[in-house]
């Protein structure tokens, strides 16, 4: 099985050695990344080109000219990906908000399940007790009540940043009609997953705040996701079809 670990970046040059070293060193056979620079300002893509040199044939580069947005270079990946023959395709932060620990885990589970999503809203998942009160409550009202409630999703943690998709899943979505390119882009990935009637496992996770740098997840920039909620309902209407949502119960 070809596995393609998705890489957006930004301004993370203190991160991604550390983040590549770690990937490459899973007991996954065929494991691939594909960084995805924005035009960093700190040298993050000089350290990614660097990179693969370093390792031919298992790290890509890919360089867009400023700050295209997340959903764009995730968009752009998964295509690229599936061109190169992937099987699997992970979509994660290069920031170690995602341990990449989790990944053996997820891709076991991908000839049951057409979708597996890090989740810190199941039973066993975490978040990192750094977060403050109001930035939980947030988080949680997000997926517990506002995405539920106009979705009409199951799901628990809609947005989930850190998934890992079946190539078959990918080929049912039309990519090129994602509109979203924020935070809500993972609400209309999520949406679609059940509007599709996908088979989803949400695996519990630690959710760890950035060990370096500055989170990008500005409060304006979640309200702002929050009423874009109502454009993914507006676009596609109510959910008509009922995925298979399972919830991995064993300790993460």
């Amino acid at each position: 099985m070809k596995t393609f670990v998705i890489l957006p970046t930004y301004d993370e040059v203190r991160n991604l050695g550390p983040m590549v070293e770690q990937l490459l060193s899973l007991p996954i056979d065929d494991l691939n990344l594909l960084i995805i620079d924005d035009n960093s300002q700190d040298g993050t893509g000089k350290l990614a080109d660097a990179l693969r040199d370093q390792n031919p044939n298992r790290v890509w580069t890919m360089h867009r000219p400023g700050k295209m947005g997340l959903g764009t270079a995730y968009i752009t990946g998964f295509r690229w990906a599936i061109e190169h023959g992937a099987d699997s395709i992970i979509q994660m932060d290069a920031d170690f908000s995602h341990s990449p620990a989790y990944l053996p885990q997820f891709i076991s589970k991908m000839d049951k399940f057409d979708v597996v999503v890090g989740s810190r809203y199941v039973p066993g998942g975490k978040l990192d007790p750094r977060w403050s009160g109001w930035r939980y409550l947030l988080s949680k009202w997000a997926n517990s009540i506002w995405v539920r409630l106009i979705l009409g999703t199951q799901v628990r943690d809609a947005t989930a940043g850190f998934k890992c998709w079946s190539r078959r899943a990918l080929d049912r979505i039309a990519l090129g009609s994602i509109r979203s390119n924020g935070y809500v882009f993972q609400v209309e990935m999520a949406y679609l997953c059940e509007k599709l009637g996908f088979s989803i496992l949400e695996w519990p996770i630690y959710f760890e705040d950035r060990r370096i740098g500055k989170s990008k997840m500005t409060v304006p920039v979640k309200l702002e996701a929050a009423w874009r909620v109502f454009e993914i309902r507006l676009r596609y209407g109510g959910l008509k079809k009922i995925s298979r949502v399972e919830y991995q119960r064993e300790p993460a």
